[in-house]
């Protein structure tokens, strides 16, 4: 009896020891199982940021292809202004790399460092959209030149190659982060495939204890087989896709070779196209010049050449011969003026004008230039806004406008001058600035200009005229003026009833200078002072002895050397009234020795003579008189005159003593 209690009590003690060992075991299978599901998820995670991270480096490389394209589609927009061609390729691949950036700012939303990246790329797409903007809508406008040369300027713009940096610094963080996660994945990898083995040794311990538990038991084996399906499924998904990573690498290897050959290929062809604009470029320039100046030179040579064989003959013959040889110098020179305007190289002398007082003033020159068979209008507005010009470069443009207005009508028409006040909004006429504008209008009734001719207009040798009758500078010059004073040009023309040619300048602020004014300063640049010691340098022996000469003619008492140390030494030793410098010279400019001489001396006037000034050097000639070269003895004694009115009032010790003596 109580051997059978012992007994049940043992099978009960047996029964439940097997069930809390069942119990135990089913609990670290759920266990397990929990832990494997977890570890599915994080591979799948995992995998989940492999393929994001691929296709960001792939979308990168695809934004910067197509903006690559962009670029390359309006650098041939620029040249053949064909909308339909390479303009729409240019937008359609802007637009293309504008969405693309917006796939992959949704792609990087999730990490703050990339969504900072992705932030500081958008500011260097825009900015770089406004930059080529520019040379697309002067393309689109076709404005010749323009749209190359902005092309050219954003080409050399700093936001391009960034841009690409930034590009690059996104794919490479992916990068990392890509061998971060394949390490990851691994990881998981590796930990389920343990865990795998773990459940199948616990199916096995479940499957002896089966006998004890059947139902529990047989459960167990199911879910560990089903465990069992589902990672090695898992294991199969893994190795297909790292397969399916490799071939997507190895594509992304080849379009970035393809990428960099087509770059390499693109840069050769522009630096060809560039040599190649450039050469036609300097062809054109070089041969009207040559053209016209020889047929200038052969009116100075020739009429040199017959002055010198009739020096004996009759004095008119002879002044007959020296005026051409004078007429072909002057137009030579005003040629090397409009070249130099072209070129915006010309040092404007701005002052605050009254427009409609100078087109005004400008009515009997107009007439005497035109023509009688001519009628000119002029239709001045009062109260026309001042613009700050240059007068005499602003009067040199109407007269301009005013003789190609005669050409057109071939000598007989009506030509009206107008000023008007304009408010433009900007782009309304080339590349304007919004704001305040003064319109000077020349209009005809001539023969017009066609479309094709009013888009050539503006470039240099360019006319229509028979030759000899035009050099093809003169709209050219209109146009550096306008520019170099903050303005632009606008062409109206309707063939058979004629042509409007407007100049816009700004508003200014300052007060015009009135006519009675200038007429006090002209009076003020009529003083003599007969005697005046002047230093003359100059570092051409035959410059020196012409102005030399012309000097003594008008009886000044002139000192000449060849440099600006020979100045220096001579102003230790002596002391003069005025100092006439050339501005470029060799070791030593003209304005560095002004400089380094009102350091010592302050008590002299300047005038600095010469024939081109650079960029940057007419600010070093503010507040001086400055003559151009080639010059008259009329023109250096009002030069020389007009300087020594701006003498300081102190007495002048040397001049004062050869007044005395």
């Amino acid at each position: 009896m109580t051997s059978g209690v012992d007994d049940d009590d043992r099978f009960d003690w047996r029964g439940g020891g097997a069930a809390a060992a069942a119990l135990l075991a089913a609990l670290i299978l759920l266990g397990m199982v929990f832990l494997v599901a977890l570890t599915n998820d994080a591979r799948e995670r995992a995998l989940a940021n492999e393929r994001r991270a691929y296709d960001v480096a792939l979308l990168v490389r695809s934004v910067d292809a197509s903006i690559s394209r962009s670029e390359a589609a309006l650098g041939r927009f620029v040249l053949d202004e064909r909308v339909d061609l390479s303009g729409n390729i240019y937008y359609s691949q802007w637009r293309l790399a504008e969405h693309q950036l917006a796939e992959l700012r949704r792609l990087l939303g999730r990490n703050a460092d990339q969504r900072r990246r992705t932030q500081y790329l958008d500011n260097l797409f825009r900015k770089r959209g406004e930059e080529l903007a520019a040379a697309a809508r002067a393309a689109a406008a076709k404005q010749g030149q323009v749209g190359p040369t902005l092309f050219y300027v954003a080409s050399q713009s700093p936001t391009g190659p960034e841009l690409s940096r930034t590009l690059d610094t996104i794919a490479k963080a992916e990068r990392q982060a890509l061998r971060a996660r394949i390490q990851q994945s691994e990881v998981y990898s590796a930990e389920a495939d343990r865990l795998s083995d773990y459940l199948s040794w616990l199916g096995l311990l479940v499957g002896a204890g089966a006998i004890f538990l059947g139902l529990i038991a047989v459960q167990a084996v199911r879910q560990n087989a089903a465990s069992r399906r589902e990672a090695e499924g898992e294991a199969y998904r893994a190795e297909s896709l790292e397969m399916a990573v490799e071939a997507r690498t190895q594509e992304l290897r080849a379009a970035n070779e393809a990428l960099r050959a087509e770059a390499e290929e693109r840069e050769a062809a522009e630096a060809q196209l560039r040599q190649v604009q450039k050469m036609e470029a300097v062809g054109q320039l070089t041969g009207g010049i040559a053209h016209d100046f020889n047929n200038m030179l052969a009116v100075v040579v020739g009429g040199i050449d017959l002055a010198r064989r009739r020096l004996n003959g009759p004095r008119r013959e002879i002044m007959t011969h020296l005026n051409n040889a004078m007429e072909g110098a002057t137009r030579a020179a005003a040629l090397t003026r409009r070249l130099l305007s072209f070129a915006r190289s010309e040092p404007l002398l701005p002052d605050s004008v009254d427009p409609a007082e100078l087109v005004t003033g400008m009515s009997d020159l107009l007439d005497r230039t035109i023509g009688e068979r001519i009628q000119v209008e002029v239709d001045a507005v009062p109260g026309t806004w001042p613009i700050y010009v240059d007068s005499h470069q602003l009067e040199n443009a109407i007269v301009n406008l005013a003789v190609n207005a005669r050409d057109a009508m071939e000598g007989v028409g009506r030509m009206q001058v107008s000023t008007r006040n304009v408010t433009l909004a900007a782009g309304e006429i080339g590349d304007v600035q919004a704001g305040d504008y003064v319109r000077i209008s020349v209009s005809d009734t001539g023969c017009g200009m066609a479309p094709e001719v009013i888009e050539r207009a503006f470039e240099p040798f360019f006319t229509t005229k028979p030759v000899g009758k035009g050099t093809g500078l003169g709209l050219s010059q209109i146009f550096g003026f306008a520019h170099q004073s903050g303005g632009e040009v606008g062409i109206e023309s309707v063939v058979g009833k004629g042509t409007t040619v407007s100049i816009y300048l700004p508003r200014s602020a300052a007060p015009a200078v009135t006519t009675a004014a200038m007429g006090m300063m002209q009076d003020q640049d009529d003083v003599r002072v007969t005697g005046a010691r002047i230093l003359v340098v100059e570092d051409d022996p035959r410059v020196r002895a012409s102005t030399i000469g012309a000097l003594e003619d008008l009886e000044y008492r002139p000192v000449a050397c060849a440099s600006g140390a020979e100045a220096l030494q001579l102003f230790r030793t002596d002391l003069f009234d005025l100092v006439i410098s050339d501005v470029i010279m060799p070791e030593m400019t003209g304005p560095e020795m002004i400089r380094k001489l009102k350091a010592e001396h302050d008590h002299f006037a300047v005038l600095f003579v010469t024939g081109y000034v650079g960029e940057g050097e007419s600010d070093d000639l503010a507040g001086y008189e400055l003559l151009r070269k080639p010059f008259t003895v009329s023109a250096l004694a009002s030069a020389v005159a007009a300087a020594l009115s701006r003498t300081p009032s102190e007495p002048r010790p040397l001049a004062a003593a050869a007044a005395q003596g």
